[in-house]
Formats: C-alpha cells, sequence, structure tokens
C-alpha cells in the first residue's frame, strides 16, 4: 500500500500535487496563444497589421479555451495560471501595443510610444493584480476591471474594422490614440465586467447555451472583420455603462434609510411612566 507520507505527495490518484503540476492539454493550448502574440508582434514589425490582428484575434480564442478545459479536467494549477498571465503579458500587452504603435502611434512621436508603454504597463498591472485574488474571490464571478484579452482583441478588431471601411487619416490616429488611453484605463479601473465562469448556470442552462454559440457563430461568420469588432466593443462597454446605470438607478440603502431612522425614534422614545397605584 502507499505509504502516508506518499499519499500526501502524489494525492488519491498517484499523480503530483497541483502546485507544481505540469498538465500537458492546457499548457498546449497557452503555447498557441503564444505563439499567435509572437506572430503577431513579428508581423507588425513587419508592416504586415491584418496579419497581426488576426493573429491577435486567434490568441484570444485559445487563452479562452486553455482555462476551460483546465477546470472541465480537473488539471487546474498553479504552474498553469503563472504560465497564462506570462502568456497574455506578450499576446495582449506587448503585441497589441506594438501593433496600435506600429499602426497609428508611430505619428505621434514621443507621446505615441508612450501611450503603447502605458497600455503595456496597465496590462502587467491588471494581471499581477488578478494573480494576488485569493480563491473564490471576486474575480471568480466578475472581473475587476477590463480583462487584456478584451483589450488587446478591442485593438486588434478596430486594425480590421478600419480596413475594411477604409477608414483613415488625422481623426482616426486621433481615435485610436485616445482608445489606446481609454483600454489601458479601463484594466487598471475599479469597473465590474461580466467573466462568464458559472459552471453551475452553464449546466442548468446548457441547451439555451448552445443554441445562442450556434447563433453567435452565424452572426460572426457573416461579415467577422465587422461583427467581431462590435462585440469587443459591446463588451468593453458594458461594463462602464453598467456602473453608470448603478450609479443613476436608486440604490438600496434610500429604501431602509426610513427603516433605520424608525428605529432611532423607538430608542429615543420616553420609557412609559410605571403605575404607582397600588
Amino acid at each position: 500500500m502507499m505509504s502516508s507520507r506518499r499519499r500526501k505527495y502524489f494525492g488519491r490518484s498517484g499523480a503530483p500535487g497541483s502546485k507544481g503540476r505540469i498538465s500537458l492539454l492546457p499548457s498546449i493550448l497557452t503555447t498557441i496563444s503564444l505563439f499567435s502574440g509572437f506572430y503577431a508582434i513579428v508581423s507588425a514589425i513587419n508592416g504586415q497589421f491584418l496579419h497581426a490582428g488576426a493573429a491577435i484575434v486567434i490568441a484570444g480564442i485559445f487563452d479562452g479555451l486553455d482555462g476551460r478545459v483546465a477546470r472541465l479536467t480537473g488539471t487546474t494549477s498553479r504552474f498553469g495560471e503563472e504560465y497564462d498571465s506570462l502568456c497574455d503579458l506578450v499576446a495582449f500587452g506587448v503585441a497589441p501595443a506594438l501593433l496600435a504603435y506600429q499602426w497609428v502611434l508611430f505619428s505621434y512621436g514621443r507621446y505615441g510610444w508612450l501611450a503603447a508603454f502605458f497600455y503595456v504597463a496597465a496590462t502587467a498591472l491588471r494581471l499581477a493584480r488578478f494573480n494576488s485574488q485569493p480563491p473564490g474571490g471576486e474575480e471568480s464571478k466578475n472581473f475587476t476591471g477590463l480583462p487584456c484579452p478584451a483589450a488587446g482583441g478591442m485593438i486588434a478588431t478596430s486594425v480590421l474594422f478600419c480596413h475594411f471601411f477604409g477608414l483613415d487619416g488625422p481623426l482616426m490616429d486621433m481615435v485610436v490614440m485616445v482608445a489606446v488611453y481609454l483600454l489601458a484605463y479601463l484594466m487598471v479601473s475599479s469597473i465590474s465586467y461580466q467573466s462568464f465562469k458559472h459552471p453551475e448556470t452553464q449546466r442548468k442552462k446548457a441547451f439555451q447555451m448552445m443554441v445562442g454559440l450556434v447563433l453567435l457563430i452565424m452572426v460572426l461568420a457573416t461579415e467577422p472583420k465587422v461583427t467581431i469588432f462590435l462585440l469587443a466593443l459591446i463588451y468593453v462597454l458594458s461594463g462602464p455603462l453598467a456602473a453608470a446605470y448603478q450609479l443613476m438607478a436608486p440604490g438600496k440603502k434610500s429604501v431602509a434609510e426610513p427603516e433605520v431612522l424608525s428605529e432611532q425614534e423607538e430608542t429615543e422614545k420616553p420609557p412609559p411612566a410605571e403605575d404607582n397605584r397600588q
């Protein structure tokens, strides 16, 4: 039989513990995401902006798959989390920043490469904050700040969108520069974004999700350069719009205030007079 020390290290199934375990399939998917991000960097340097944008989108697809595969197969590990974060910094931090700089920002000189650097720094800070969250914290339900794959996908799909419609000129360049700063700010902000990590809901509504996935694929296939951009834009704007709605909507505290006041009034009421009759 397996000794107690050996069972403590290997676990019930005889596999190493999750701290140093390297899961092959999720790591392969993460490596493909890293390769796509690196290819986007090379393409941006060579002036092939469409290839770079498409590579970042592909990196986002595989980045979403590796985590889901790890959770479904029960192969999540600390190594996988750290490896995924490092790959995200390359694929969704350095690659989109370099793409934006080579595409538009270089014309602004120092202000252009400072915008690209701010975006990379915000991505690194966003990933560091995500990794420092305790297990089962807020990030397990909703993202705090814009996820870096969504920010990188917004830049990548902007290239595809502008190329499809032939958008060019100083006004478009200024819009892209402002968008880079806004995306960097949203990543390090405290605005909440939907994470779509609800396994209980996914199991209960598996059929509805399958139908929605089929419809989503049909919409994206109509004109990918436009539909993917609109999908990314909707997600980026969903956080600020939801936060603005919560600020404008009447809060629950205003409803509870009369109850608190009434309780205070009850405590301030004088005690009833004692009956001294004998």
